[in-house]
């Protein structure tokens, strides 16, 4: 059964600030000669890793409303310089907007089941969702028109 990640992305305005932090920090990996890997690392390792490694996703929330995904690739469990636990999740640095849903705030990261998760934007093309810019579809989400 796949399970999801839901993660607040504190500092984005947007999705657009997200691919530009995201595209930002590939470039400075090929500036230095290293191989790029999108990764964020987590205090926690997630228990139920095996739900979600290569068939899960991390949810992004954006400005109070779940915005985006991530496949996410791997999770890498390590022990840090100061001996603290710690976990990488790997990610496929491609983005995917999902339908915006509103989410308050909490901290750390929460699973997510797959029933739950927002449908991608692509999927609710019908809708005339994926041509509205995102600014729009934040606004009429948080007036619950979405």
């Amino acid at each position: 059964m796949t399970l999801h990640l839901l993660k607040l992305c504190v500092g984005c305005e947007s999705i657009g600030d997200l691919e530009a932090w995201i595209t930002e920090r590939r470039a400075e990996a090929e500036r230095q000669g290293r191989a790029h890997e999108q990764t964020h690392t987590t205090r926690m390792v997630p228990k139920r890793g095996g739900e979600i490694a290569g068939a899960g996703s991390l949810y992004w929330v954006i400005k109070g409303q779940i915005a985006c995904r991530q496949p996410v690739l791997d999770l890498r469990p390590f022990t840090d310089a100061e001996g603290i636990g710690r976990c990488r999740i790997v990610l496929d640095p491609a983005l995917v907007a999902v339908e915006p849903r509103p989410c308050r705030p909490f901290q750390g990261w929460r699973y997510l089941a797959a029933a739950d998760a927002p449908r991608d934007l692509s999927r609710a093309a019908a809708d005339g969702l994926a041509a509205m810019p995102e600014p729009m579809r934040r606004e009429l989400a948080a007036l619950g028109l979405l």
